[in-house]
């Protein structure tokens, strides 16, 4: 090669690399940030309906939108400053669930719109002026919807399976505002069905190797597993507990029921965030979270793995079997 020409393709190649570098740091707009209050195995099946729902709608990750994930595992406190360092990519829209997710993108930013799954009161949690009209950054779904029988629900449901049961463990997560939000609903709905609760305490994963000695020393007769992200990013480490001790449990989410739980009633999360994919694009079309009513989750849904029933030796009548929605077997 000569000369000349050598340095001609040295000099248009180091021209080009500010470009590529430039195409590189500019990330095709809109930029959503998500932020995941579980682990980036446990919510595998809510991101997947979410590319979905978007895709469905015309939105394609790296063609026409950008989607920065960011994942708690678990750890509400990590939730912060996964918040804050979605702000800092200056998005144009945050997407995020749980409580913990929710209180940590409204405590980041107060002008990037918000769509957010919360099991709280959005008016009692400061997140919006009403239900019907937010009035600031942030709109969503409500998990419960003000539906204080939404505990009372699960134990009715575990009761009407297992009718002798009268003494209850709950797994609970307490620096968890999941959790947090769902604690004074337990004692007027265990009382209404003669049972008693036990309160077993965990506040990460490690603690739950100690969950078997403590039921047996409450001798518990089933298990109420709490809604915080930290039990369902360890879903399937809590089953394998549960199917050790042989005893019925009752879960917020149908993905216990999939990794082994009995039974699970609440709403559907891959359809919440499918919902949530709607809301967005009414945002990116311009209209304002202010103006965006809160919704409910279109789904609620009683999965009973009868596999397991079996497996532990519990007989479940037909006449409840008929009540749920799906029956694993």
């Amino acid at each position: 090669m000569r000369r000349r020409e050598l340095i001609t393709l040295i000099g248009g190649a180091a021209a080009a690399w500010p470009l590529a570098a430039r195409a590189q740091q500019a990330p095709i707009r809109p930029l959503i940030g998500l932020l995941s209050p579980l682990s980036a195995t446990a919510a595998t099946r809510n991101i997947a309906a979410f590319r979905s729902a978007l895709r469905d709608l015309g939105y394609v990750d790296g063609r026409n939108l950008t989607l920065a994930l960011r994942y708690g595992d678990g750890a509400p406190e990590r939730m912060a400053s996964l918040a804050r360092e979605l702000v800092a990519l200056n998005p144009d829209l945050l997407v995020t669930g749980a409580q913990s997710g929710a209180l940590a993108v409204h405590n980041a930013t107060r002008s990037i719109p918000i769509v957010t799954m919360t099991p709280a009161d959005p008016v009692a949690s400061g997140f919006a002026a009403s239900v019907a009209k937010p009035g600031g950054n942030i709109t969503g779904l409500w998990l419960l919807g003000g539906e204080d029988a939404m505990v009372g629900k699960r134990l009715d449901f575990l009761k009407l399976a297992v009718p002798g049961l009268t003494r209850l463990a709950v797994l609970i997560n307490p620096d968890d505002p999941t959790d947090h939000a769902q604690i004074p609903r337990r004692p007027a709905a265990a009382r209404a069905l003669g049972l008693t609760l036990e309160v077993i305490e965990v506040r990460e994963a490690s603690m739950l190797d100690g969950v078997p000695a403590e039921v047996m020393r409450a001798k518990s007769q089933g298990l109420f597993v709490g809604q915080s992200p930290l039990f369902n990013s360890a879903r399937g480490q809590i089953a394998a507990i549960v199917a050790q001790l042989k005893l019925p449990a009752v879960y917020g989410f149908r993905e216990f029921a999939d990794a082994g739980g009995l039974m699970s009633y609440g709403p559907n999360l891959p359809d919440m965030y499918r919902q949530a994919a709607r809301m967005v694009d009414r945002i990116l079309k311009g209209a304002s979270p202010a103006e965006i009513p809160f919704e409910l989750p279109t789904r609620y849904e009683l999965i009973v793995n009868l596999k397991t029933a079996k497996a532990m030796g519990l007989g479940i009548s037909d006449s409840f079997l008929l009540l749920a929605d799906e029956v694993i077997e």
